[in-house]
Protein backbone atom coordinates (compact mmCIF):
# COMPACT_ATOMS: atom_id res chain seq x y z
CA UNK A 1 0.00 0.00 0.00
CA UNK A 2 1.49 3.76 -1.38
CA UNK A 3 1.69 6.43 1.18
CA UNK A 4 -1.15 8.35 -0.44
CA UNK A 5 -3.17 5.31 -0.43
CA UNK A 6 -2.43 4.78 3.50
CA UNK A 7 -3.31 8.62 3.75
CA UNK A 8 -7.01 7.89 2.34
CA UNK A 9 -7.51 4.88 4.36
CA UNK A 10 -6.51 6.61 7.49
CA UNK A 11 -8.96 9.73 6.75
CA UNK A 12 -11.52 7.06 6.04
CA UNK A 13 -11.20 5.33 9.22
CA UNK A 14 -10.99 8.56 11.44
CA UNK A 15 -14.36 9.61 9.12
CA UNK A 16 -15.86 7.01 10.60
CA UNK A 17 -14.21 6.56 13.91
CA UNK A 18 -16.18 9.74 14.26
CA UNK A 19 -19.49 9.21 13.11
CA UNK A 20 -19.85 5.86 15.27
CA UNK A 21 -18.08 7.60 18.21
CA UNK A 22 -21.48 9.86 18.81
CA UNK A 23 -23.33 5.91 18.80
CA UNK A 24 -20.52 4.34 21.18
CA UNK A 25 -21.11 7.04 23.48
CA UNK A 26 -24.82 7.11 23.37
CA UNK A 27 -25.25 2.96 24.57
CA UNK A 28 -21.57 3.95 27.23
CA UNK A 29 -24.38 6.17 28.46
CA UNK A 30 -26.15 3.07 29.52
CA UNK A 31 -29.97 3.17 30.22
CA UNK A 32 -30.55 4.97 32.81
CA UNK A 33 -28.81 8.06 30.76
CA UNK A 34 -30.91 7.39 27.25
CA UNK A 35 -32.50 10.78 27.37
CA UNK A 36 -29.14 12.46 28.05
CA UNK A 37 -27.68 10.41 25.87
CA UNK A 38 -30.06 11.10 23.10
CA UNK A 39 -29.71 14.28 23.56
CA UNK A 40 -25.82 14.51 23.32
CA UNK A 41 -25.39 12.05 20.28
CA UNK A 42 -28.23 14.52 18.36
CA UNK A 43 -26.03 17.52 19.25
CA UNK A 44 -22.92 15.84 18.40
CA UNK A 45 -24.60 14.60 14.99
CA UNK A 46 -25.89 17.85 14.28
CA UNK A 47 -22.67 19.49 14.55
CA UNK A 48 -20.49 17.18 12.69
CA UNK A 49 -23.27 17.26 9.83
CA UNK A 50 -23.57 20.65 9.59
CA UNK A 51 -19.91 21.66 9.29
CA UNK A 52 -19.42 18.30 7.06
CA UNK A 53 -21.83 19.95 4.81
CA UNK A 54 -20.32 23.22 4.85
CA UNK A 55 -17.07 22.05 4.13
CA UNK A 56 -18.44 20.14 1.27
CA UNK A 57 -20.06 23.14 -0.12
CA UNK A 58 -17.13 25.24 0.39
CA UNK A 59 -14.90 22.83 -1.53
CA UNK A 60 -16.96 22.04 -4.13
CA UNK A 61 -18.63 25.49 -4.91
CA UNK A 62 -15.73 27.60 -6.06
CA UNK A 63 -14.87 24.81 -8.73
CA UNK A 64 -18.12 25.34 -10.37
CA UNK A 65 -20.40 28.20 -9.58
CA UNK A 66 -20.08 31.43 -12.03
CA UNK A 67 -19.23 29.09 -14.55
CA UNK A 68 -20.78 28.82 -18.02
CA UNK A 69 -23.84 26.28 -18.26
CA UNK A 70 -23.70 24.71 -21.59
CA UNK A 71 -27.31 23.32 -22.74
CA UNK A 72 -27.15 19.12 -22.62
CA UNK A 73 -27.82 19.56 -26.50
CA UNK A 74 -24.57 21.76 -26.85
CA UNK A 75 -22.45 19.96 -29.49
CA UNK A 76 -19.15 20.58 -27.76
CA UNK A 77 -16.39 17.64 -27.39
CA UNK A 78 -15.66 16.41 -24.32
CA UNK A 79 -12.27 18.59 -24.01
CA UNK A 80 -13.96 21.71 -24.32
CA UNK A 81 -17.05 20.85 -22.07
CA UNK A 82 -14.97 19.56 -18.99
CA UNK A 83 -12.66 22.98 -19.49
CA UNK A 84 -15.08 25.62 -19.62
CA UNK A 85 -17.27 24.67 -17.47
CA UNK A 86 -14.71 24.02 -14.54
CA UNK A 87 -12.32 26.10 -12.72
CA UNK A 88 -9.19 25.00 -11.69
CA UNK A 89 -7.85 26.78 -7.80
CA UNK A 90 -4.46 28.03 -7.49
CA UNK A 91 -2.77 27.40 -4.11
CA UNK A 92 0.30 25.63 -2.17
CA UNK A 93 0.02 22.34 -0.92
CA UNK A 94 -2.60 23.83 2.00
CA UNK A 95 -5.27 24.38 -0.31
CA UNK A 96 -4.12 20.90 -2.34
CA UNK A 97 -5.10 19.19 1.42
CA UNK A 98 -7.78 21.06 2.26
CA UNK A 99 -9.59 20.67 -0.59
CA UNK A 100 -8.48 16.95 -1.05
CA UNK A 101 -6.22 17.68 -4.62
CA UNK A 102 -9.58 18.47 -6.24
CA UNK A 103 -8.66 22.13 -6.64
CA UNK A 104 -7.13 20.80 -10.57
CA UNK A 105 -10.79 20.28 -11.10
CA UNK A 106 -9.76 20.62 -15.15
CA UNK A 107 -7.56 17.87 -14.78
CA UNK A 108 -9.89 16.18 -12.45
CA UNK A 109 -12.72 15.95 -14.99
CA UNK A 110 -10.42 15.54 -17.45
CA UNK A 111 -9.05 12.55 -15.81
CA UNK A 112 -11.54 11.51 -13.08
CA UNK A 113 -9.55 7.98 -12.33
CA UNK A 114 -5.97 9.75 -11.95
CA UNK A 115 -4.93 9.87 -7.94
CA UNK A 116 -5.49 13.94 -6.89
CA UNK A 117 -2.09 13.91 -6.12
CA UNK A 118 -0.65 13.45 -9.47
CA UNK A 119 -3.40 16.21 -10.82
CA UNK A 120 -0.81 19.37 -9.93
CA UNK A 121 1.50 17.58 -12.30
CA UNK A 122 -0.64 17.25 -15.25
CA UNK A 123 -1.20 20.96 -15.17
CA UNK A 124 0.98 22.66 -16.91
CA UNK A 125 0.42 19.80 -19.74
CA UNK A 126 -3.78 20.56 -19.83
CA UNK A 127 -2.71 24.96 -19.59
CA UNK A 128 -0.46 24.78 -22.54
CA UNK A 129 -2.94 22.12 -24.61
CA UNK A 130 -5.52 24.55 -23.98
CA UNK A 131 -3.41 27.51 -25.10
CA UNK A 132 -2.22 25.85 -28.64
CA UNK A 133 -6.33 24.94 -28.97
CA UNK A 134 -7.89 28.65 -27.98
CA UNK A 135 -9.59 26.98 -25.11
CA UNK A 136 -10.00 29.20 -22.03
CA UNK A 137 -8.67 27.30 -19.19
CA UNK A 138 -10.20 29.36 -15.92
CA UNK A 139 -7.57 29.26 -12.79
CA UNK A 140 -8.13 31.68 -9.71
CA UNK A 141 -7.18 32.09 -6.87
CA UNK A 142 -9.22 30.75 -3.48
CA UNK A 143 -10.36 34.03 -2.92
CA UNK A 144 -11.30 35.25 -5.87
CA UNK A 145 -13.02 31.64 -6.52
CA UNK A 146 -15.07 32.52 -3.65
CA UNK A 147 -15.87 36.26 -4.66
CA UNK A 148 -17.22 34.99 -8.30
CA UNK A 149 -19.40 32.34 -6.34
CA UNK A 150 -21.13 35.12 -4.27
CA UNK A 151 -21.71 37.40 -7.47
CA UNK A 152 -22.99 34.57 -8.93
CA UNK A 153 -24.94 33.14 -6.08
CA UNK A 154 -26.28 37.30 -5.75
CA UNK A 155 -26.84 37.49 -9.43
CA UNK A 156 -29.11 34.71 -9.09
CA UNK A 157 -30.84 34.68 -6.11
CA UNK A 158 -31.61 38.71 -7.23
CA UNK A 159 -32.94 38.03 -10.54
CA UNK A 160 -30.36 40.77 -11.39
CA UNK A 161 -32.43 43.61 -10.47
CA UNK A 162 -31.54 46.15 -7.56
CA UNK A 163 -32.55 44.75 -4.59
CA UNK A 164 -33.35 47.85 -3.05
CA UNK A 165 -36.38 48.93 -5.54
CA UNK A 166 -39.41 48.39 -4.52
CA UNK A 167 -42.16 47.22 -7.72
CA UNK A 168 -45.09 48.73 -5.88
CA UNK A 169 -43.21 52.49 -5.30
CA UNK A 170 -41.75 51.92 -9.01
CA UNK A 171 -45.09 51.84 -10.16
CA UNK A 172 -46.33 55.61 -8.52
CA UNK A 173 -42.78 56.97 -9.83
CA UNK A 174 -43.48 59.41 -13.29
CA UNK A 175 -41.60 57.96 -16.03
Amino acid sequence: MGRRTGSCMLRFALLLLALAGAFVLLFALGHSMWQLGAAVLFGVLFTQLAVFGVYMGASFAPKHKGMPLLPADAEVDFLRRQVLTSRSIRGGLLVDWAMGGLNHQIEHHLFPRMPSMNLRRVRPIVREFCVERGIPYTETGLVRAYGSVIRYLNDVGLGRSDPLECPVVAQFRPR
